[in-house]
């Protein structure tokens, strides 16, 4: 999900502006074998001229053909810039796949409404639930603007009425609350319908 929209992070690192594509590469290292229109043969014709002058590379996509120029000295040089690019995209792959976001995704909106459906959910896996959202609000929630937690149950909950200004004192007390949830409370079949209804009824909440 990230990695599709990580446009200001390959800015950050500098991916767009090394031109590490092929495209940017190949007209770097070399040029473009090219025809043109002969008229008196009446059909495009490709110049013969570098035939065996250069080594040629043949793009799959388009069936373009370069004549690559480049010393071995600048093509070292792409070889580590593209390896440095690797390293980058693995690093940002272990990170959104790494702690709260492995579960949750990355969260990119500034104002949130967390809706808790456990269900029938044993002991153990309560309280697994409760670590995992406990993180999130730590690691995640932490950066955002402004943040609400409701429980679906047969009597909805409420952390907030409405969605909070997010500060460490409000994660803190949102972390306490929701170790407080009794694992015993009531569910029936329509409350994570009313608890997203009462979620959406929020006018400032973006998600």
């Amino acid at each position: 999900q990230s990695l599709v929209s990580s446009s200001k992070w390959l800015r950050r690192y500098g991916l767009k502006r090394n031109k590490l594509s092929l495209s940017q590469i190949l007209s770097q290292i070399g040029f473009q074998h090219r025809k043109d229109y002969v008229t008196t043969l009446g059909k495009p014709v490709a110049s013969r001229y570098a035939d065996g002058l250069f080594p040629q590379y043949k793009r799959a996509q388009d069936g373009s053909v370069y004549n690559l120029t480049a010393k071995k000295e600048l093509i070292l040089h792409f070889v580590d810039c593209l390896m440095g690019a690797i390293e980058l995209y693995k690093q940002r792959m272990e990170w959104l796949t790494s702690e709260s976001r492995q579960i949750f995704g990355v969260i990119q909106e500034q104002c949130i409404v967390i809706v808790l459906d456990f269900g029938i959910a044993a002991p153990t896996e309560f309280d697994l639930c409760r670590d995992a959202l406990s993180m999130v609000l730590v690691e995640q929630v932490i950066r955002i603007a402004r943040f609400n937690l409701i429980w679906a149950a047969q009597d909805l909950m409420k952390w907030q009425q409405k969605c909070t200004p997010v500060s460490e004192h409000t994660v803190k007390s949102a972390v306490t609350w929701l170790w407080k949830l009794d694992h015993m409370t009531a569910v029936s079949h329509t409350s994570s319908a009313e608890a997203l209804l009462e979620a959406m009824g929020d006018e400032a909440v973006s998600s």
